[in-house]
């Protein structure tokens, strides 16, 4: 049995999608929400921000590793963060909200020249599925103008061309349990959408 099928108490929600999409927005207010809600919940993030995974983050502002280095960094990451933060809380039977998981890997790495199918596959060997994925998707010409909005300029994994190639792979992927959504609503709209979705496993 892979890892992925193995089950657990908890709840697994992740949240994908271009850089500003905003799907990072979506995932803090469900984690809010589920907390006035009174369920236990924890938000997370990948790349993690110790370890590994802050190689990754300080490699943003700077010159980008190859593409089979960074999946390296990723993957050692993200099995850190199962063991350490993720799957502790899945078995105690609490939510976890995933702001990006190995779907990305797959995108960003996928992005760069690298086979997307088999990132896939040989993630799956060890990850955990998530109860539900969204995808928030938004074109890419008003992702760059959120980004250059928000921090005034971009960085090498938000190049236009390279989040097309991106967005098109996101839109590839198909699992029962995903659920596309426009990242062009207004927010709280959205949130509520999102929530009336996971009402149904909570």
């Amino acid at each position: 049995m892979r890892a992925m099928d193995e089950r657990y108490a908890g709840k697994l929600i992740v949240f994908e999608g271009i850089d500003g999409s905003g799907k990072s927005t979506q995932a803090d207010m469900l984690y809010q929400r589920l907390d006035r809600e009174g369920q236990h919940s924890v938000l997370l993030s990948e790349p993690t921000r110790t370890g590994h995974g802050k190689t990754i983050r300080d490699s943003f502002t700077g010159e980008r590793f190859s593409p089979e280095e960074e999946l390296r960094l990723f993957t050692l990451d993200r099995k850190d963060d199962l063991r350490n933060n993720i799957l502790p809380v899945l078995l105690r039977g609490d939510i976890v909200v995933l702001d990006r998981y190995y779907y990305s890997t797959a995108a960003y790495q996928g992005a760069r020249g690298l086979d997307w199918k088999t990132i896939l596959c040989d993630q799956e060997l060890f990850v955990y599925r998530p109860d539900i994925l969204f995808l928030v998707d938004i074109p890419v010409t008003t992702a760059i103008e959120r980004i250059r909005s928000a921090r005034g300029g971009g960085n090498s994994f938000e190049a236009a061309d390279y989040l097309e190639r991106v967005r098109s792979l996101f839109l590839s992927m198909r699992y029962e349990y995903l659920h596309v959504l426009s990242g062009e609503r207004p927010a709280a709209d959205l949130a509520d959408d999102i929530y009336g979705i996971i009402a149904g496993i909570l």
